[in-house]
């Protein structure tokens, strides 16, 4: 599950050290946009020495790195030989087919769709080699053409475009980040529109995130028995030879059914 993927500075090793006691589905630790371009080296070799050191238990390790159309991102790549622990690459600004990273590292990765060419080119993105979840940064979409970035933080045109190519390639869509820290409860509203539009995540900047992201986008106890109810009353409908029935007041068809079914396969109950 990546209901909740963390950035942490790469450069610094205090807060590394704690994302080994947080909840966050996944750990991001970021060598981009929150390390300083002089401290790029230190935060390569900081990487480096606690992923060696720590442990995440179950928690997903990822890493941020640089463009890779730069030379910090090529240096990025270079250290990863000697980091097994390290389960997922999340690539910024990514514009092309990613195959070749997978093919070169065996690492899977999460391309960022944050440019207008990554946009236009995401379903080549999408069915990179290695690529298993797949994001969006509005704030350097909206540089990237000339926009106000307040615009693009909730632009449904591009949420789902992202969803809708995850989803059409069994890929995770992750929504992302919010950068309001002292909004939980926008925060949470934010959330529950990308659960909506089908996102299973949010990539998160900070632990006070971590929590609400967690409980939103794990299926609610009433959610869960409500999808095993339709299930079993869809199957006994098919045996009565229909195709559709009403529940609860509404009408419930095949895909309600197969809805309801994913979601109990997902967190392996049965009807």
């Amino acid at each position: 599950m990546r209901r909740s993927q963390l950035y942490v500075p790469g450069n610094n090793e205090k807060m590394i050290r704690k994302s080994t006691e947080l909840d966050a589905d996944s750990i991001v630790i970021d060598l981009e946009d929150s390390v300083p371009m002089d401290q790029k080296d230190k935060g390569r070799e900081i990487v480096k020495r606690m992923v060696k050191e720590l442990d995440w238990g179950k928690r997903e390790l990822a890493l941020r790195i640089n463009s890779i159309h730069t030379a910090e991102g090529l240096k990025d790549l270079s250290i990863l030989k000697d980091l097994d622990k390290v389960k997922l690459l999340v690539i910024p600004k990514a514009e092309e087919d990613m195959s070749f990273i997978y093919n070169a590292l065996g690492i899977a990765t999460e391309p960022i769709i944050e440019t207008a060419r990554g946009l236009l080119r995401i379903e080549e993105i999408a069915t990179s080699k290695g690529v298993e979840a797949i994001t969006w940064g509005p704030a350097d979409m909206a540089l990237s053409v000339g926009g106000n970035a307040n615009a693009y933080k909730d632009n449904q045109f591009i949420r789902t475009t992202v969803v809708i190519t995850a989803k059409a390639y069994g890929l995770d869509p992750i929504d992302a980040v919010y950068f309001d820290l002292n909004d939980l409860k926008g925060f949470e509203e934010d959330c529950n529109k990308a659960k909506a539009l089908g996102f299973v995540g949010k990539q998160l900047i900070h632990p006070s995130q971590i929590k609400i992201a967690n409980d939103i986008f794990s299926p609610s106890i009433d959610e869960i028995e409500k999808a095993k109810k339709i299930v079993q009353a869809y199957e006994e409908a098919q045996k009565a030879g229909r195709g559709a029935i009403r529940f609860e007041g509404q009408l419930v068809d095949y895909v309600h059914y197969a809805t309801a079914k994913r979601l109990l396969q997902q967190i392996g109950e049965k009807p």
